[in-house]
This record gives C-alpha cells, structure tokens and sequence, in this order.
C-alpha cells in the first residue's frame, strides 16, 4: 500500500462536532532503528514489543468551523494545563498529515493529553502521544467515511503517527510490531508498522519490562538530530545491514522459544544504538555511569542464575530490563535488591507488553 491510498476519495456523511479518547501505549524496539530518510522513512526496519501500562490518553473534541480556517485551529493541553511549548510539534504533524485528512482545517480542535508515567522519564512520550492523536483524527475520518473497514483503520493511524513520531508506527497494535520493509517479512513497509505476522513461540505470551529510570532530565542530544547524524556516519550502511540479518535471526528465535539468542540479539541491538552514537560526528554519549552499573550487574546475575533476563535501551540512559513471565519472581527480587538504587530516586516502572492501543 502506498502513500495515496491514504488520500481520501469520498466523504459521504457531514459531522459537526464530537469527541472521542483513545489511550495508546508506548513500545520498546528489540531491533532499532536509527538513521531516516525524507519524509520519516526508516533506513532499517525495527520490531518493538508494544508495552500495556505506560500508555498516554488523548481527548479530541471538535468543533466544525463556519468557514475552514487558513491555518489549523487548536488548542493544547497536557495534565490539564495549558502547554504552548508542545504546539509547534503539533503545528508540524498537522501539516506533514493534512494532505492526507483533507477535513483538518475545517475544524477547530481541543486536545487534552496526559501520561501514565513520568515525564521526561526516559518512555517513549512520542510514540505513545503521537499515536494516540493520530487515532483519535482517524475517529472523525471514520466518521466521515463510515464504511472504512477496522484494517484500513489501523493502517492509516500508524502511516499518520509515523509522520509524527517514526516509533508512534509500532504502537498502534500489539503485541509485536514490525515497521520498516524487510524482504523476509511479507507485508512489511516503510510507510507503516504491521503486525508481527509470524510465529511466537507461547515462553513470550506476557514477557515483562521493567523500566528502570536512571536519569530524568533532558537529553543533551534529541532523537531528530541523532537520527540525522547517521547520513554521513561512516559505519551507517554495515548498521542497516546488521539490522536487517539481526531480525531476520529473530524471527528463528521468536518461533523456537529460543531465549538464549533473545538476550544476544536484543543486548547487542542496543550497544550498537548507543555506538552509532559515540561514533557519530558530533559524537555524543547518553550513557551515563549508572546504566552502565545496571548492565554489569544484569550481566553477573545472569551469569549466576542461568536466568534469562536482559536489558535493552532507547535513545537514553534509563534501562528497559526484559525477562520471560515464568521468571518474574526472582528477576523482580534481584531488580528491586540489586538495580534499584541506581535509579533517580530509586524510580522504576514495572509493565509487560500488551495488546496496543484502546478507544474510550
């Protein structure tokens, strides 16, 4: 499916003003993508697990406009209050969306947004908000077009919350998502995140996540600007490929149960994240010392325990810990003796992977 089957041809039923809520889920990617071309194209595919609890609810209300307005027309709100510096990113998902919700300045738009977790927590807030936003715009277009099948639905809110946020793609559904086109996975697009369409064996049924927040403050580099580091990174292609033979691997593991390679691959995609960086020019580092405390001693634990925890990292410095279901006991024991104390105020969230995003 291409970029203009998402222009909408006809809209059979007039809508004047409504609301509607949709709580959508973060995720966190086993196979990362770092490195996009225009218009929010990935240079390699990723594969996330979409998480259940760290979620952010949108409300949309809309209000037809007498006369469509030259500009968009909306008002923002985050925890109830007034947030005017979150404006211009909306401001700009609008406009790379509108040709494709022809409807949007026809309507005078509030949007009242909060998260389940933190701010600034180190969770992925774009993906979550983004898709969210893009769910809740997709409601008026189904309204519009009431004969829009559920598959079309879910298609066009990830192509839409890709425009805001590359990762908001994956966090339409659950509980493993795909995004980005790999020639060993049928149906799999630059322009949207599908859903993982093979296998899994049942040992990653309720798989858990705890988020183990090291440091909340602002990154010194954003996610843009890294992305954007990797067009003349000198080791950028030999990463693309080592994305593209890494998910080919895990489809292997994600069929056979195999948890041992889980742990190689999942680790190793996130080191690789991390050196891109430190290798980049500017290079920068968002490490800092007590993520890699954390990692050390996952990796004592493990070796002690025979037990198949693992850690993952986002653009960030706070540590994703991910372990089967059957091992949540003793795993969350080690983590609240062991990793805890590293954390900014001794913060952490515990969650798993869930099913993707749900409308109120």
């Amino acid at each position: 499916m291409m970029e203009k089957n998402f222009i909408p041809v006809n809209c059979t039923s007039p809508v004047v003003d409504g609301m509607v809520t949709y709580k959508s889920p973060s995720n966190i990617a086993l196979i990362k993508y770092w490195g996009k071309k225009e218009n929010q194209v990935p240079a390699n595919p990723s594969i996330s697990f979409t998480l259940d609890s760290c979620a952010t609810t949108t409300s949309l209300k809309y209000t037809k406009l007498d006369v469509p307005s030259e500009d968009f027309s909306f008002e923002l709100f985050f925890g109830g209050k007034p947030k005017p510096d979150f404006k211009p990113k909306i401001q700009t998902f609008l406009t790379r969306v509108a040709p494709y919700l022809p409807f949007l300045k026809s309507y005078h738009f509030v949007i009242e947004t909060s998260n389940s977790f933190p701010h600034s927590s180190g969770i992925a807030s774009s993906a979550s908000g983004m898709s969210a936003l893009a769910l809740c715009l997709m409601h008026i277009e189904k309204q519009l077009n009431p004969d829009m099948e559920v598959a079309f639905f879910n298609t066009k809110a990830s192509f839409l919350a890709r425009l805001g946020s590359g990762s908001a793609s994956r966090s339409i559904k659950g509980p493993l998502m795909q995004w980005g086109q790999h020639q060993n996975t049928e149906g799999s697009s630059d322009f949207y995140a599908i859903e993982y369409p093979y296998k899994v064996h049942q040992v990653f049924e309720g798989f858990q996540d705890t988020i183990l927040l090291v440091d909340k403050g602002q990154k010194q580099v954003s996610s843009t600007v890294g992305h954007n580091l990797m067009h003349n990174h000198p080791f950028a292609e030999r990463r693309f490929e080592q994305a593209h033979d890494n998910l080919t691997e895990l489809q292997k593991v994600l069929a056979d149960g195999d948890l041992t390679n889980f742990v190689k691959i999942v680790e190793s995609e996130a080191l690789t994240l991390h050196a891109m960086m430190m290798s980049s020019l500017p290079y920068f580092m968002l490490m800092k010392p007590n993520t890699l405390q954390i990692i050390n001693k996952i990796w004592e634990f493990r070796a002690t325990s025979k037990l198949h925890i693992c850690f993952t990292l986002d653009a960030g410095a706070n540590v994703h810990v991910l372990y089967p279901a059957s091992e949540k006991e003793l795993i969350l024991q080690f983590i609240k003796d062991e990793l805890v104390a590293y954390c900014e105020n001794q913060q952490y969230i515990c969650d798993q992977i869930g099913d993707g995003a749900v409308a109120f």
